[in-house]
């Protein structure tokens, strides 16, 4: 019926919800910025009174974070690098260039998906152990420590995932291939067709697949602490576990530590943010 609105519902009580459980979700944060820029032996405080940077100094010294996110940072960009390539040419060949027995392998990839971790850490180690001509290692992985304790040896499982071939063949299996088959009847190559029609396409692919390789690699814990013997090899996750185990612990310099080493994630996640949701309803609906 036309001529009857329909009654809204009053929206206020949806506000003051969201709006509980954001301020429930930030406030942890926020103490943890206030602890940061509170000094040493003032009680803390919703605002500080007199905040100071003295904290970050502390931690940066204290933690060794200087070559800790040197080594994050080298490791991390890597591993982005290779995961936004061969994951993504492998999974626009899956999806748009079938082979024999290529469907088998795809599913034998997506298995390994299921294996945990700590399952994968002693062929890891040993893989890391005997690389050959690496680190006094000879040609057969014998002889040296081969990869272990240095950032060769960090970036081992990160360089392709597996989980990012599935994610790339399920966005391109959703494209059109009748943009491939046009471009081959204009004589382009495979590679071209994928370089110059299908990845600028995929740029919200490439920002999902950015944004999971950044926060996989850069909040890993279990890998650095097996393969790392050394503060040469440290990375931040290690650094910050070493500094809250000393001993006496500065509550603000370990806060302050802390803020530092999740900015990186969140800067990276908020300039990636548009795409990074488009890739993953795209994803959610091709899927």
């Amino acid at each position: 019926m036309l001529g009857i609105r329909r009654r809204r519902r009053p929206t206020w009580p949806r506000v003051v919800m969201l709006a509980a459980v954001t301020a429930a979700v930030l406030l942890p944060f926020w103490w943890m910025i206030s602890l940061a820029f509170t000094p040493e032996g003032h009680s803390v405080r919703f605002i500080p009174e007199q905040p100071t940077v003295e904290n970050f100094q502390i931690a940066v010294q204290a933690a060794n974070l200087d070559t800790a996110f040197a080594n994050s940072t080298l490791v991390t960009v890597v591993a982005v690098l290779t995961n936004c390539t061969v994951p993504v040419i492998a999974g626009y060949s899956f999806a748009h260039l079938p082979f024999r027995g290529s469907k088998p392998l795809f599913y034998v990839l997506l298995s390994t998906v299921a294996i945990p971790v700590s399952v994968t850490l002693i062929p890891l180690f040993l893989m890391a152990r005997h690389f050959p001509l690496a680190g006094g290692n000879d040609l057969l992985g014998a002889g040296g420590s081969g990869l272990l304790d240095s950032v060769g040896g960090l970036m081992l499982p990160y360089l392709v995932g597996t989980m990012n071939i599935f994610l790339s063949r399920q966005y391109f299996a959703g494209m059109d291939r009748g943009f491939a088959e046009a471009a081959r009847i204009d004589g382009a190559s495979e590679l071209r067709t994928f370089a110059q029609i299908y990845l600028p396409m995929a740029k919200p692919l490439l920002a999902l697949v950015a944004v999971f390789s950044f926060t996989g690699v850069w909040d890993d814990f279990l890998w650095p602490l097996v393969v790392s013997a050394s503060e040469r090899s440290v990375t931040v996750q290690l650094a910050i576990t070493t500094f809250a185990a000393s001993g006496n612990v500065r509550y603000g310099a370990l806060m302050a530590a802390t803020i530092l080493v999740t900015l990186p994630v969140l800067v990276v996640f908020l300039v990636n943010q548009r795409s990074f949701i488009s890739g993953l309803a795209e994803g959610g609906i091709k899927g």
